[in-house]
């Protein structure tokens, strides 16, 4: 199982990004997939994810202003970010978990400028 993230770079804040994450070996209709992210100096921290079930949920700090998404048929996460700020700043990580197996991303920069 391979993730590939991309998407990520620099926008001033109040601007959009919208990160993928493809998969191969596996697909994510099955999975409970999410997106976490790690600033400098924290740890890493759930974003958003949707379980096994299709119930998606989202870190408090986020609500409202990210979306999580996948396309079955392209076998691709989506993590739509809007009205973003200066401290969401971070590493994004996309994320799988097959059974009792965990995959992880290589991670794509987001950067915030206030």
């Amino acid at each position: 199982v391979q993730l590939q993230a991309s998407g990520g770079g620099l926008v001033q804040a109040g601007g959009s990004l919208r990160l993928s994450c493809a998969a191969s070996g596996t697909t994510f209709g099955l999975n409970a997939v999410g997106w976490y992210r790690q600033a400098p100096g924290k740890q890493r921290e759930l974003v958003a994810r949707i379980s096994s079930d299709r119930t998606a949920n989202y870190a408090d700090a986020v609500k409202g202003r990210f979306t999580i998404s996948r396309d079955i048929r392209k076998n691709t996460l989506y993590l739509q970010m809007s009205s973003l700020k200066p401290e969401d700043t971070a590493i994004y990580f996309c994320n799988l978990v097959k059974r009792t197996n965990e995959y992880w991303g290589q991670g794509t920069q987001v950067t915030v400028s206030s």
